[in-house]
């Protein structure tokens, strides 16, 4: 399940230096931020318009969103 708070926690018992978040619901990486002891970053979040798949678009880059490549 998702628990951004105990996620954190896990994290800093482990005394990491670094976290990159990918695929925490907007809100729940809010909360992992508030209880991180080290420095974050978000590559990628969860959102309704692709269905909670944070990297969709990325995939389907060469097939449904070739047009928006095109000059």
């Amino acid at each position: 399940m998702c628990n951004p708070v105990f996620q954190a926690m896990v994290l800093n018992k482990a005394e990491t230096e670094f976290n990159i978040m990918m695929g925490l619901c907007v809100g729940h990486d809010s909360l992992f931020l508030r209880y991180s002891d080290a420095l974050c970053t978000v590559l990628a979040t969860k959102d309704r318009l692709s269905a909670h798949n944070p990297l969709a678009a990325v995939y389907t880059l060469e097939s449904y969103y070739r047009y928006l490549k095109e000059d």
